[in-house]
């Protein structure tokens, strides 16, 4: 049965949209569809046998295949790198491919790129003598690809063509579907110095003399083709990361002798390049799933790094269904390792860091790794590698399959803040966290920067909040309104090629982010949204999602219609903001409203149709007017077992209007205070406003006065302007205005 509150309102709110009176009709331009809740068929690509309307890979789905064999020389007094590459490229698409893109990512800060070329730089008006020197004196560095040579696999030259950091292979014939080309490549290069000179990865140079090399983007490498992009072969400028196959390495690099390596893929030679010792220690790590165990202690480290040595070692790796390949080597490091057990296959959890980490890295590095392979197992699938690296950097924040470098440095007196602390375990988590998004749910970085970064984003708040409880993972999605708020003219949609975007942090990290949180918290829930973010991970591992897998898969997985979110949030730079406009209390009456004596009077049909229902009963906001003497008969007219049903005649009845400045749709959530303190909460999805895109009306029965009513009390939708979520509206003194301002 009803509540007797609805039953009254039922009676009394009778709708007169019916009765209005007949206007002549004027003249009016049409207009596509601009209603908010419509579909995002407009803007998908269309379904087809390789990408299907439920956001799945379809039955024909194919991705093409790259295995590389490499040779690799680290040449530690001149700083360079030298490499011999055998690329196999495997045709697996329906297409002949007349020519091969490959990326050549160091000419990016080689002497004629064109990267600072299309840099805005006025001159600053003060600097140190040394940046001084650094920008109107220095010499270009002989940075970028040199290309020795480029042959065929039986040594004859292949033609090939350089563009910027892209270079063509210019194929005899083309190469057919189902068959695979096998070409050399011959080349060396600079490496750069990422302290002073920046960049993703290079070396560090000690005060010691010694140095740590934290390789990548080290070789040239096949860009992707397939059915999205045809070649995606657009220029590194130097944000906008990578896109990249999957396929098998086998790869040797020869560094000093003494020097301390990890890469991706599985050592193959350790008798060869480790001691008795250490191979014993890292038999013990394989079993420890407690606490780390040194392979290399700070004390050897420190003593290693005392004399350098002509001689070399060579470490071989293999590596097995990966997008890429980077590794890093010290005499400095110390190494540390745990087994992590995920659904019962062992992974080994490693750290290198220079005595200069300490004592941070060894209190947390590993453990992090740790952390962070159980926690994104549990939210999407389980980690497939055998190994997770984390290596220190002094200035790098950057992700490869198995291995990453990070940054978090002491005091050189070995103390530390908290900032550097939590800095650390967020950056650690972060890049670790990328082996999942993109490395295995391989993403197109360079087009979507927020399929990797955002989704990493959002997992890690929930990996770091397992590592500790108290950890300050910021306040999604509170966190975002201030970039909302901005100018619109800085604001880009986060569906942006990320070279064009202003702010390029809140756009693809906090953003997308935020929006993931806020899915998961108030739009969807927990259990609807982790089934379908595990649902598209594991659709996607080891495959290239595009947005419209990730939205159809979403979707499909939660039976939830998500629509107006993706076009909002990801299409629009809208912003959210929905308020209190006006609170009315009304009074049940006897008497006709001045709106219903104009319809009985002007409407002959709504005459009629009042006549017919008899007696009725009218909401007012005259209080003088109340009257509740029908309701009272009526009741009495009830059967008894009916008016045992029933609770009391509401005291307080009010009608809330909530307005919507932004333009944003979102989920209504009232907290209602009523006189005695006690306090309730009515959540209304967005669904709401699908007939009203700026205004919509509720009405509250209940035996207390409602004492204030507040939209949004925890802050769970970003609304960028709180000031209007208040009833009665709250005063503000100048400091408190100041102080809301600031915290916007």
């Amino acid at each position: 049965m009803k509540k007797l509150s609805t039953l009254l309102l039922s009676m009394m709110l009778v709708s007169t949209s019916i009765f209005a009176q007949e206007v002549e009709k004027k003249s009016q331009a049409g207009h596509t569809d601009n209603n908010k809740f419509r579909q995002l068929k407009d803007v998908l690509a269309t379904p087809n046998t390789q990408r299907t309307a439920s956001g799945a890979p379809g039955h024909e789905y194919t991705q093409q295949k790259v295995d590389y064999a490499m040779e690799i020389r680290l040449d530690e007094t001149n700083n360079k790198l030298y490499g011999d590459e055998k690329i196999t490229y495997h045709n697996n698409s329906k297409n002949k491919l007349e020519y091969l893109w490959l990326q050549l990512d160091q000419n990016m800060r080689a002497p004629d790129s064109q990267t600072p070329l299309a840099e805005s730089k006025g001159a600053s008006g003060w600097q140190t003598p040394e940046k001084f020197v650094t920008d109107n004196m220095g010499k270009a560095k002989d940075f970028g690809f040199n290309i020795e040579a480029v042959k065929y696999e039986d040594g004859r030259d292949l033609p090939h063509t350089i563009n910027k950091t892209m270079m063509r292979i210019n194929l005899a014939q083309p190469l057919a579907p189902g068959a695979k080309f096998t070409f050399k490549i011959k080349w060396n290069y600079l490496i750069n110095n990422s302290v002073e000179d920046g960049g993703r990865s290079g070396f560090e140079q000690f005060t010691d003399g010694n140095k740590a090399y934290t390789i990548a983007q080290f070789f040239p490498r096949l860009c992707v083709y397939n059915n999205v992009e045809g070649w995606q072969n657009m220029q590194f400028w130097g944000r906008s990361e990578f896109a990249l196959e999957f396929g098998d390495y086998d790869v040797k690099i020869t560094v000093p002798a003494d020097h301390i390596l990890d890469a991706t893929g599985q050592l193959l030679n350790e008798k060869e390049v480790l001691s008795k010792t250490q191979r014993s220690r890292l038999e013990k790590a394989r079993k420890s799933y407690k606490d780390p165990v040194f392979i290399v202690t700070q004390e050897e480290a420190e003593e290693n790094e005392k004399e350098g040595t002509s001689k070399t070692k060579t470490w071989h790796y293999k590596a097995k269904n990966v997008r890429d390949y980077a590794f890093a080597s010290s005499r400095k490091y110390i190494w540390d390792a745990m087994a992590v057990n995920i659904n019962g296959k062992n992974i080994m959890a490693v750290s290198l860091y220079p005595k200069e980490g300490n004592p941070l890295w060894e209190e947390h590095s590993t453990r992090v790794v740790a952390n962070t392979l159980e926690e994104y197992s549990k939210l999407t699938f389980d980690y497939p590698y055998p190994k997770a690296i984390s290596v220190h950097a002094k200035r790098q924040g950057m992700e490869y399959p198995m291995i990453c470098f990070n940054y978090g440095r002491p005091n050189p007196d070995g103390t530390y803040s908290d900032r550097v602390k939590n800095g650390m375990i967020g950056v650690i988590t972060h890049e670790v966290g990328h082996n999942f998004f993109p490395m295995i749910v391989n993403s197109d970085e360079r087009q979507w920067t927020w399929m990797d970064e955002g989704l990493n984003s959002f997992v890690e708040i929930l990996a770091e909040l397992d590592y500790d409880p108290n950890f300050n993972t910021g306040n999604l999605p509170k966190d975002i309104v201030r970039y909302m708020s901005i100018d619109q003219k800085n604001l880009s949609p986060i569906m942006s090629q990320g070279d064009y975007v202003k702010n390029f942090g809140p756009n693809a990290y906090t953003k997308p982010a935020a929006g993931l949180y806020l899915l998961r918290k108030t739009i969807m829930g927990p259990e609807l949204f982790d089934f379908a973010f595990r649902t598209y991970s594991q659709r996607w591992m080891f495959k290239h999602p595009t947005p419209a897998d990730f939205f159809r898969s979403m979707e499909d997985a939660s039976g939830m219609d998500l629509d107006w979110f993706w076009r909002g949030w990801f299409y629009t730079t809208d912003y959210s903001d929905i308020g209190v406009k006006e609170v009315k209390q009304l009074y049940v009456t006897d008497k006709k409203s001045d709106r219903v004596k104009e319809l009985i009077k002007t409407n002959p049909r709504a005459k009629a149709y009042f006549d017919s229902l008899g007696d009725l009963v009218f909401l007012t906001d005259k209080k003088e007017d109340a009257n509740i003497d029908k309701i009272s008969q009526y009741l009495k007219s009830l059967p008894a077992d009916k008016k045992a049903t029933l609770k009391t005649v509401p005291k307080y009845i009010y009608q809330v209007e909530f307005e919507k400045p932004g333009g944003l749709l979102m989920p209504i959530i009232v907290e209602l205070t009523y006189a005695d303190g006690s306090k309730k909460r009515e959540q209304y999805p967005a669904q709401i406003w699908r007939k009203d895109d700026t205004k919509v009306f509720k009405t509250y029965s209940s035996e207390q006065e409602i004492k204030s009513i507040v939209i949004d009390p925890d802050l769970e939708t970003a609304d960028i302007d709180t000031k209007n979520n208040s009833w009665p509206k709250q005063k503000q003194d100048k400091f408190n205005k100041f102080k809301n301002k600031v915290k916007q």
